[in-house]
């Protein structure tokens, strides 16, 4: 069929009616055209049917706003500012703007060009060299033109085409990017305000220890002006309560660089955080899901699969070299040297060009632009493949991490409780002469390490479940975009519409 189309092409009248019926004829035979090239099939996958650990009466909440279900007001209004101004997905959302224009670019080589010129040029010969000049004409001479251009690159091979499903490929790639960074924020966001809880609750145990053993210094101190407590236990005492004051300094501290992170993060400056206590946090539900959910979930993954197939489409535009060019172009235009006759009929011109341009020798670089696109795609292919066996991983250990913190949590609770009965137990063993104030001592300290424990093991707690749905991935990042453009554009017509009332009384008082 090939043949016969170029020798048509080539066989074609230079008339106008000949320059159509050769355009039919090549736009007729796209619909037979050839593609060049592997057409893509996902790699094979080996999952696992279940999890390692399991959890009973798991909710499928991954594709929803799971970090709601904390109930904390504070926390879901620093998550949305987050995803409004956080800085790297700005970035993303710019890149996601950067593929969409090259996959316009990118479609754009399959249709016909078309442009437009004019030139206006006066010039002169010189009369000691009359043999560069032309016979019968003048020393002096005009030269206007205008006119139009057309081209069109006929995709035969499938070149163009390929190039579009490589545009397309790093598009969609770039968008699941643009998702991977809002997870990342979204439960850094969540992970730094427990965090960040999980600290203030420390250093209101610090506070809550400080008055308590003040208070026994206080009792000490009036026990020994009645001679009933010695310097000793004095001493003691005041020195449990300067091991508390000294360890409020470094709690503040971590305070105040988890609030600048967290202001990082929504694309602050530093400063403050408003937010509630650890207390008040409702403990959600664990996500359901199976391992098959990793390949529709994790946006890391999907990244990894469209770069993998637009490696895998740009092998077909690396083979496409070995095949012919074949383009049509044409100009039509006005030419005269007088401009008062440019527009005349008389000075009508024309060209019509049907080009085959191929190559017949390389010295291999064509070769070596197949083999580098099939060994990209070899590394794309490794990467979806590890890509994949890390979601795996980081789910596993996500869920085994949520369901031994659950376990840590209730077996430090119960510790707690039982060291509050021992250093009651010593209290009144002192109070009755029968244990030392250094017994009361050390029952309280034991007891503080452990409130200590307890509160970063309720933290942890949560955050193993924020780790939980990051690892699960979801669908809520397709609906937060959707909220989000939706908002960039309310606020875009606000600020027209502001524009415009503000511009109205100028235009009236125009004359």
């Amino acid at each position: 069929m090939m043949p016969s189309l170029v020798r048509a092409c080539l066989n074609a009248r230079k008339s106008v009616g000949g320059r159509c019926a050769v355009s039919l004829l090549v736009a007729t035979a796209l619909g037979g055209c050839m593609t060049i090239g592997p057409d893509y099939k996902r790699p094979a996958v080996v999952l696992p049917t279940t999890w390692r650990t399991t959890v009973a009466d798991a909710a499928d909440l991954a594709n929803t706003a799971w970090w709601k279900a904390f109930g904390d007001a504070d926390l879901n209004q620093l998550i949305e500012d987050a995803l409004a101004g956080n800085r790297d997905l700005h970035v993303a959302v710019a890149r996601i703007e950067e593929y969409a224009a090259r996959l316009q670019v990118s479609k754009a080589q399959g249709k016909p060009q078309i442009g437009y010129g004019a030139n206006g040029e006066r010039g002169r010969f010189s009369e000691e060299q009359p043999s560069l000049r032309p016979y019968q004409t003048t020393v002096e001479y005009n030269n206007f033109t205008v006119g139009l251009t057309a081209s069109w690159e006929i995709d035969l091979w499938g070149r163009v085409k390929r190039s579009n499903e490589a545009a397309l490929a790093k598009l969609m790639s770039s968008q699941a990017s643009q998702r991977a960074v809002m997870l990342t924020v979204v439960s850094s966001v969540a992970s730094g305000y427990l965090q960040l809880l999980g600290l203030d609750r420390q250093l209101q145990i610090v506070d809550e220890t400080l008055k308590n053993r003040r208070d026994a210094l206080s009792l000490l101190e009036a026990k020994r002006g009645g001679g009933s407590a010695t310097l000793l236990q004095v001493q003691q005492a005041k020195a449990a309560v300067q091991d508390v004051i000294a360890e409020r300094p470094d709690i503040e501290r971590r305070i105040a660089q988890a609030e600048n992170s967290l202001s990082t993060l929504l694309g602050r400056n530093p400063g403050p955080i408003r937010r509630g206590t650890l207390e008040r946090l409702h403990m959600p539900k664990v996500p359901a899901g199976v391992p098959s959910d990793v390949l529709s979930r994790r946006p890391d993954v999907m990244e990894a699969e469209q770069n993998l197939i637009a490696a895998n489409a740009n092998i077909g535009v690396a083979k496409s070299q070995y095949f012919p060019t074949i383009s049509i172009t044409s100009a039509l235009g006005l030419a005269s040297d007088d401009l008062q006759w440019l527009l005349a009929r008389t000075a009508r011109t024309g060209d019509f060009t049907r080009g085959f341009v191929g190559t017949l020798f390389s010295a291999g670089r064509i070769e070596g632009d197949v083999r580098e696109a099939e060994a990209l795609r070899k590394q794309m292919a490794e990467r979806y493949l590890q890509a994949v066996q890390s979601g795996l991983q980081e789910v596993d250990d996500a869920l085994i991490y949520r369901n031994k913190a659950g376990e840590q949590e209730v077996a430090v609770s119960d510790r707690v409780k039982t060291l509050q009965d021992v250093t009651r137990l010593s209290r009144l063993r002192y109070e009755g002469g029968m244990a030392t104030y250094l017994d009361v001592l050390d029952a309280e300290r034991r007891v503080y390490a452990a409130q200590t424990q307890q509160s970063q093991s309720q933290r942890d707690e949560m955050l193993a479940l924020v780790s939980v749905y990051k690892a699960m991935g979801g669908g809520w990042m397709v609906e937060q975009n959707k909220t989000r453009e939706t908002k960039v554009a309310a606020l875009a017509a606000a600020a027209a519409s502001a524009a415009a009332s503000t511009a109205a009384p100028q235009d009236k008082q125009a004359p």
